[in-house]
């Protein structure tokens, strides 16, 4: 197998930048017989805690995004799960930023509804930039009345999570979620129902389409954007994403974007029922323990992985992002590794797939030469 690339059938997958490799992104190149398309564009530096210099952090962060821009030239459609910045590329991060989307058809997350407070405005920023550099016009021009006021609960649907038995977790999680129901009805009656909302862009050469739920057709090629899903646990503050399906004759990828492992198990029953032959997961953030993410939602992320393991024919499973920010990461989920073993399947970081030890590793022990 070529280094840091993966095949099914017509569809072949180059692993561009991952946290392994020692800045944070997720992003891919997916190319069939059909067409080309960029996944997740983006790349932000490491932690502090992230046990390297400040100076090699934003050094790796610049490899990364030049590594990322140079895929660009070869996509023709780019895709953006969320705005977080390790997954789009902001016109302030070089003079290579506009010639990434320039030319392109774009297919991102809705940035009007199912989006949290941050992430709505960084893509009325982002949007905003790109109105200027090329449709030269200014987004606000072309803002319109919210196109929807009724928006249902996702927790709702999360039917195999709200019949889970949580023990002496469960008042506690209770709480929590009626505090998200609060949240998350805040965000819906205020944010998306009465501020302008973004429309589908045509720039020149250049076209935005916000596709969450939708799927398009290329040829042969189908992609299914599938979502909005929590990034991590029920009324996730961080927002929504969508996770992303590419299908041709027979053949399938799927690729996570930011579910956390995924710590939900309604999110792992449906990459199970998908039954993809390349899997690309993005696994829960242990560095937050006992900050932002807990050993309750760890136990669950834990236990998803490895039921997906037993369940889906995709071999190997790349496992990286979150995860890769924390030295002690294979200690934390070593049930995954067990189970792989069990199953006779590889569970790799992007770093293995192209020979390399994660750069995680090798910062902590002093292996970088």
């Amino acid at each position: 197998m070529e280094t840091g690339l993966l095949r099914a059938g017509d569809i072949e997958v180059r692993l561009l930048w991952f946290d392994s490799l020692g800045a944070k992104s997720s992003s891919i190149l997916v190319r069939t017989p059909d067409m080309a398309v960029l996944i997740d564009p983006g790349a932000a530096a490491m932690q502090p805690s992230y046990p390297l210099p400040a100076q090699e952090k934003a050094e790796l962060k610049a490899k990364a995004l030049e590594v990322i821009s140079k895929a660009s030239r070869k996509a023709d459609a780019i895709i953006i799960t969320h705005y977080h910045h390790d997954h789009y590329m902001r016109f302030d991060q070089g003079p290579f930023a506009k010639a990434v989307y320039e030319g392109k058809l774009i297919w991102a997350k809705d940035p009007n509804r199912y989006i949290n407070k941050s992430q709505w405005k960084r893509a009325r920023d982002f949007y905003g930039r790109m109105c200027e550099e090329m449709g030269h016009f200014r987004l606000e021009e072309v803002l319109r009345p919210p196109s929807q006021t009724d928006f249902s609960d996702p927790v709702e649907k999360l039917r195999l999570a709200l019949n889970k038995d949580f023990g002496d977790y469960q008042a506690k999680r209770e709480e929590l979620l009626l505090k998200g129901r609060s949240w998350f009805q805040k965000l819906a009656k205020g944010l998306w129902a009465r501020r302008p909302w973004i429309p589908d862009l045509e720039l020149g050469r250049t076209r935005v389409e916000f596709v969450d739920g939708q799927e398009r057709e290329v040829g042969h090629t189908a992609l299914r954007f599938v979502g909005p899903f929590f990034h991590g646990v029920e009324y996730d503050r961080v927002g929504w994403v969508f996770s992303l399906v590419v299908e041709r004759d027979g053949a399938k990828l799927l690729y996570s974007s930011d579910l956390q492992g995924p710590v939900i198990e309604d999110y792992a029953e449906w990459i199970i029922s998908e039954d993809p032959d390349l899997l690309i997961l993005d696994g829960p953030p242990t560095y937050l323990l006992g900050y932002m993410f807990n050993r309750t939602n760890l136990s669950r992320a834990v236990e998803n992985i490895c039921r997906i393991i037993r369940a889906v024919r995709a071999d190997p499973i790349i496992l990286d992002h979150h995860l890769l920010r924390d030295v002690r990461y294979a200690q934390r989920i070593r049930r995954v590794y067990a189970v792989a073993r069990e199953t006779g399947k590889a569970v790799l970081t992007a770093a293995e797939l192209m020979g390399e030890e994660p750069m995680i590793l090798r910062a902590a022990s002093g292996r970088l030469k």
